[in-house]
């Protein structure tokens, strides 16, 4: 199944970065190739595996989560491949994908409340809004070709109009698009998740997993790569990779890295593997809490993008990474997360929208300044969480801009500030929120993957001429699959392994829902509606 000139037991593999990436690649190793996992280590600066797929704390500090990605069935074709491998840590018999099926049988999305407005109305989202104008100029967009749209951003191709339409709040805030974000992304989604364009409003094809993503997805994957033996090494930061070139063919030699403040070189012999994990969409992320605003952050505050940069210098074939992190005011946006003690914002909530926490999905103020959104996921969101603790999440497109309640910009907001100007889009008294703790997330980078790029900008998941080094990231090129989606940094990863060791079972192709007659019928129906 794998490469018949190297001795699987000899080879061994090494993961730069802990993120979903990683931990996907060591899996598909180990499941499809015959790599011993005792011969594979992950190396990650911080504490924990994850990357972006975070969630801690606890019901006394408060609890934190950047985000959440949105899942599907009809889609995430690799993902689901790889955790139906993968053993569920709390029932036993079933996998991870048993187990997120039988909670979405159980947790039907059918979102009530989708927009609310001004004046605290539900908005009638049975249609778009669309002119014919807008509906020709996303046909135009959504027909032309990548080569043919380039690094151009969305608002080359639609009118004004447009981002006042229903559709584009809900699109928009759905999938985290900015109006100056790349036209080829935004291209790459309406055909990706052309089946949820004809149900965006009620988020019916929106799958969620039991808990947050990493109490639901990591902590089941790495308990069953440490169980395989591989080895996790926390708190080593990767600072270089040698690299030979020789005869046009790139070989990673040796790996550079600081472990606890001792500097270290492990040798990489020929037959070995390197994955790394160019780029972070949650680098130079910071907390604030009740009192205080989040630091703001960069690049320079945690060296996320240096081992990129560093390599990518005079090799064309590993990406540029300057087209992503050069503009923090264009990928930038600010969570929070909300800790409650009392169930009085929760019944509240669950009585204006008509949604069951769980149920509902973002519901989004259409009208806020900040594009504010909330979502309350069903209870409880992390695993250990005690009975009579409620937690929701939200986020803000535009922290940038002063409020409607709250006479400053979310990014210099504390997280009492950022519940007042939430009860005020929703005309709740504060007493809600008496014993509330809101925890806000700067994440200058957050929407870096999205930034107007070239094909040329993103490496393969194995350039060309590399003997043993692969990228597997949010900020490698995959055809036609759409970044910010965990089934991206699945699917790279699934890619790079597979290639480089030879595994002659197919990566499960994208499912091309939009080349359905039944798909683009209901689509149109939605446009026209």
């Amino acid at each position: 199944m794998a490469r018949k000139d190297v001795d699987m037991s000899s080879i061994k593999a090494y993961l730069v970065g802990g993120g979903i990436g990683s931990l996907s690649a060591a899996a598909f190793m180990i499941r499809d190739a015959g790599v011993s996992g005792a011969n594979i280590t992950i190396f990650e600066a911080l504490p924990l595996v994850g990357g972006s797929l975070d969630g801690g704390g606890d019901p006394e500090r408060g609890y934190t989560l950047r985000g959440g990605r949105m899942f599907t069935t009809d889609n995430y074709e690799c993902t689901w491949d790889l955790f139906k491998s993968i053993p569920s840590i709390e029932h036993p018999g079933q996998t991870v994908y048993d187990e997120t099926i039988a909670f979405n049988e159980l947790h039907k999305s059918d979102s009530k409340a989708r927009l609310v407005d001004r004046n605290r109305f539900k908005v009638d989202v049975t249609s778009m809004g669309f002119s014919m104008r807008d509906r020709t100029e996303l046909l135009n967009l959504t027909e032309a070709d990548e080569e043919k749209l380039g690094d151009s951003v969305i608002t080359d191709w639609l009118s004004p109009e447009f981002f006042d339409t229903k559709f584009w709040y809900m699109w928009a805030t759905t999938f985290a698009f900015q109006p100056w974000h790349s036209a080829v992304e935004f291209k790459r989604y309406l055909h990706r998740f052309m089946m949820e364009f004809s149900r965006i409003e009620t988020l019916a094809g929106v799958k969620r997993t039991v808990y947050n993503q990493y109490d639901s997805l990591v902590r089941p994957l790495q308990h069953w790569l440490r169980e395989q033996g591989v080895r996790i090494v926390a708190n080593c930061k990767v600072d270089d990779l040698d690299i030979m070139e020789e005869g046009g063919t790139l070989t990673v030699t040796a790996i550079r890295c600081t472990r606890d403040g001792v500097a270290e070189t492990i040798a990489v012999a020929p037959q070995d593997l390197v994955f790394f994990q160019n780029g972070s969409m949650t680098d130079a992320s910071s907390h604030g809490d009740m009192h205080s605003a989040p630091p703001k952050l960069d690049k320079r505050d945690s060296q996320g993008w240096a081992l990129w940069e560093k390599l990518a210098v005079d090799r064309p074939q590993f990406g540029n990474p300057a087209a992503f992190n050069s503009s923090i005011p264009e990928s930038w946006w600010e969570s929070f997360t909300v800790t409650l003690k009392d169930p009085a914002f929760f019944d509240r909530m669950e009585r204006f929208t008509g949604n069951v926490a769980g149920t509902g999905g973002l519901v989004t103020f259409k009208d806020s300044n900040w594009l504010l959104s909330v979502v309350l996921a069903h209870q409880p969101h992390f695993a250990g969480q005690p009975e009579g603790v409620q937690v929701f999440w939200g986020y803000s497109l535009h922290p940038d801009r002063i409020g409607n309640f709250v006479a400053k910009p979310m990014a210099d907001c504390t997280g009492e500030e950022i519940l007042r100007e939430l009860c005020g889009h929703l005309n709740f008294d504060m007493e809600v929120m008496a014993s509330a703790n809101c925890i806000p997330c700067r994440m200058p980078y957050i929407t870096s993957m999205f930034m107007p790029r070239l094909r040329s900008d993103r490496p393969l998941p194995v350039p060309p001429n590399s003997r043993n080094l692969a990228f597997v990231s949010q900020f490698v090129e995959v055809p036609e699959d759409v970044v910010f989606t965990v089934e991206y940094s699945v699917r790279a990863a699934q890619m790079a392994v597979y290639q480089l060791l030879d595994v002659k079972r197919e990566v499960p192709p994208v499912s091309h829902h939009d080349q359905s007659i039944g798909v683009k019928f209901d689509a149109l129906i939605k446009a026209f509606t």
